[in-house]
């Protein structure tokens, strides 16, 4: 794990037990250990894969997936799909689009998956999927621009 400037370790760490043992969870984001917690593995074809069990916080008042709970897996999974690209420096959300086309519930495991569609010189651009039980909940594209750490 690397110093995020803040004199805390930023970084991945494996999850060695429970439901999520296996895969990887993101250190030193109290946002996102806030609003998920999310995590993330890299499948055998290379891509990445974020998860999480919607729970009772991730709810609207109509007990679905609150909007802005998956528009904030949306911009986590783009930094684990696009980590990569950003070969080991920071990143800054500069766009993050999305369009509604399903719900989830209370207990269901809500996954992301995408892709890298362009990396240039400091703009990464990506889009993905999040679904949950095979059913597509979001649509999400977005811009990551690259940022040194330092």
């Amino acid at each position: 794990m690397a110093d995020g400037g803040d004199g805390l370790d930023h970084g991945p760490a494996p999850v060695t037990e429970g439901e999520w043992a296996g895969w990887q969870h993101w250190v030193g984001d109290a946002y996102e250990d806030h609003a998920g917690p999310f995590y993330f593995r890299e499948e055998p074809d290379g891509s990445v894969r974020c998860a999480f069990r919607a729970a009772p916080q991730h709810l609207n008042g109509g007990g679905n997936m609150h909007g802005g709970c998956m528009l904030t897996f949306a911009d986590y999974a783009l930094f684990m799909i696009g980590a990569k690209a950003m070969a080991n420096g920071g990143g800054v959300t500069v766009s993050l689009n999305g369009e509604f086309v399903g719900p989830a519930g209370l207990g269901d495991l809500v996954e992301a998956t995408g892709e890298v569609v362009r990396a240039g010189g400091s703009l990464i651009f990506m889009r993905g999927l999040i679904s949950t039980g095979g059913r597509a909940m979001m649509t999400f594209s977005g811009v990551v621009k690259r940022t040194k750490r330092g």
